[in-house]
């Protein structure tokens, strides 16, 4: 492995996505807003993002244009997190292997090519399948998935892997599970349910499900996600025994109990529950899973529970409400 090189300048991919739209802004606080350049394939950027910082639309399956920023800012580091999710995966399976494979190829031979200091790749809970045992799910266990994300989601792991030990390239990964959040919508994953039943509750306190209401799945307030990724890019590499694959535990809990949160905060909150085709993936993937390893590492650690998330995205929910932004 080569010595750890100082992160300079960052081009995030996926960057107008639920998660990318948030960690630009709070990489561009940390290293400076003209360091960290931000790209998107076809979606507009919010004004916060176009105006904080460097902004283009590139494809990360077409080198040349993923070639032409990173020779532009001299990039030393990416963080890949265009993708496409569970959901939207399964109805365009091939889109999703091109997309979450081929791109992330263009974006590790870059960055081989161009000797940069890290990778990061996140992951997914959607890498675990039904032989993978489902409560407090261990981080190295078997990765037999029945969706095209998990697949590509699993193929990424092993490449990350492959060209850390192959040509000492610092990629890092972590298995994100459901991500909640008040500052971008739902956005084609299986555990937006988790997401979307704080905007009905606000617009007219009540939701229709589309998993059951025993359903129990791996969550995770943005403010612990970003901060997990960021805590990770951070650590030095000489600390990490793994590298691609790292579980990130925060809470627990079933949609039923999530409709309890928010009706304890919002009297006459009703939930209703309509199973659809995303029912048979969320049945798929782990119920809790075991972050030792990430905890050990790189002192991984969440700062949220359930009710604290809840009042937070209420209180910010119910002020976008009020001012008629959703």
């Amino acid at each position: 492995m080569t010595s750890k090189r100082e992160i300079k300048k960052v081009l995030v991919t996926g960057a107008v996505g639920q998660i990318g739209s948030e960690l630009t802004l709070a990489l561009r606080r940390r290293f400076g807003a003209d360091n960290v350049v931000a790209t998107g394939r076809k979606t507009a950027p919010s004004d916060e993002l176009k105006n904080s910082g460097p902004f283009y639309f590139i494809d990360v399956s077409k080198r040349e244009t993923l070639e032409e920023v990173v020779r532009k800012h001299d990039i030393d580091t990416i963080v890949h997190m265009a993708a496409i999710l569970s959901a939207v995966g399964e109805q365009k399976p091939m889109l999703a292997w091109d997309v979450n494979v081929n791109g992330l190829l263009t974006v590790l031979e870059c960055a081989r090519e161009h000797e940069m200091a890290q990778v990061l790749v996140p992951s997914s809970i959607a890498v675990f399948g039904p032989e993978t045992p489902r409560d407090n799910t261990p981080n190295d266990t078997i990765l037999k998935p029945k969706t095209m994300y998990g697949v590509s989601k699993v193929a990424g792991e092993l490449l990350g892997d492959y060209y850390f030990y192959k040509y000492g390239l610092d990629v890092r990964g972590l298995r994100y599970p459901g991500i909640i959040s008040h500052e971008t919508a739902p956005g084609g994953g299986t555990t937006d349910f988790a997401v979307a039943i704080y905007y009905e509750a606000v617009r007219q306190n009540r939701y229709t499900c589309f998993v059951r209401e025993d359903t129990r799945l791996p969550m995770m307030y943005m403010p612990d996600c970003i901060k997990a990724t960021i805590d990770l890019m951070m650590c030095d590499v000489s600390k990490l025994k793994h590298h691609s694959d790292f579980n990130v535990g925060s809470m627990s809990f079933s949609a039923g109990e999530l409709a309890a949160s928010i009706a304890r905060y919002m009297p006459g909150f009703e939930c209703s529950y309509e199973p659809d085709f995303r029912q048979q993936i969320a049945d798929s993937w782990p119920m809790s899973v075991d972050d030792t390893a990430a905890r050990e590492e790189w002192g991984w650690s969440p700062d949220y529970d359930l009710d604290r998330m809840t009042q937070d995205m209420l209180e910010n929910l119910k002020r976008k409400h009020a001012a008629g932004r959703i």
